[in-house]
């Protein structure tokens, strides 16, 4: 009797051990798999932020290209073709017999389309850094860049600031000034805008820009509105100064756009 005590007790120790151990197993099993599982998640997720990235390089680098386009086609256009023409009329100058009357209407003329060259050469300097932003800083920049929109008649634009600009870097002030620039573009050559308010405030420790208009607006639902070539290099350059933004826009609803910064 003694004998199947001692067999039913080594038995019982032998079966609490079997299972404490398949529990333990089954425990491994389960925080490997489920450790797997949070590693592939991980590496999904770095690998979109590395897709993400790449995409907003890319977008920088072709807006970069544009720039260069743009600038080039300006100075072929405009300031190139203007001083071509008053070459040939300071070489009219040099041929004999020229009246008084013709060197005054040359004169005339290289005056003026060297105004007009000087004009475009100082307009494509504005566009790369506006002076009035290098000079004052960013709130007066911002305020002459709304009047200059407000002047197309077709569009009247409020903006009000209670933000203290001089507390952050040319950087920031410059990356700030480039995306309401652009925002600006938007609504008027894509939303039809008529009205845009812009209004910047501190909450906190946070610095909020609330910026909408009453244009045409665009479907939430289509990535492509979201995702086009102007709104990637928005954000590209709110992240380069730590910033975030939510969009809101429906069809016929306008178009609203929320900086944290």
């Amino acid at each position: 009797m003694k004998a199947t005590f001692e067999t039913e007790l080594y038995s019982a120790i032998f079966y609490i051990f079997f299972g404490f151990l398949l529990m333990s197993i089954v425990i491994i099993v389960f925080f490997y798999k489920s450790r797997k599982k949070i590693v592939k998640k991980e590496l999904e997720k770095k690998d979109l932020e590395i897709s993400h990235q790449k995409q907003l390089l890319h977008s920088i680098l072709i807006t970069q290209e544009e720039e260069r386009k743009r600038i080039a086609q300006d100075l072929h256009d405009d300031i190139s073709s203007k001083l071509n023409i008053v070459s040939l009329n300071s070489h009219l100058l040099k041929t004999k017999n020229i009246s008084e009357n013709e060197i005054e209407e040359i004169t005339g003329n290289i005056i003026q389309l060297t105004k007009k060259a000087l004009d475009s050469s100082r307009q494509i300097a504005h566009n790369l850094m506006p002076p009035v932003l290098e000079k004052f800083g960013l709130n007066e920049a911002l305020e002459e860049l709304t009047e200059e929109f407000g002047r197309l008649k077709s569009v009247q634009v409020f903006y009000n600031n209670k933000i203290n600009f001089s507390d952050f870097s040319s950087e920031i002030q410059l990356n700030i000034f480039r995306v309401i620039q652009e925002l600006l573009n938007n609504s008027i050559r894509h939303g039809k805008a008529t009205e845009i308010k812009i209004n910047f405030e501190k909450k906190g420790t946070t610095n909020i820009c609330q910026y909408s208009d009453n244009g045409i607006g665009f479907d939430m639902n289509n990535q492509f509105n979201q995702k086009g070539l102007g709104m990637k290099n928005i954000e590209s350059r709110l992240i380069f100064i730590n910033g975030k933004f939510e969009i809101n826009s429906a069809p016929n609803e306008g178009f609203h756009f929320l900086i944290n910064f």
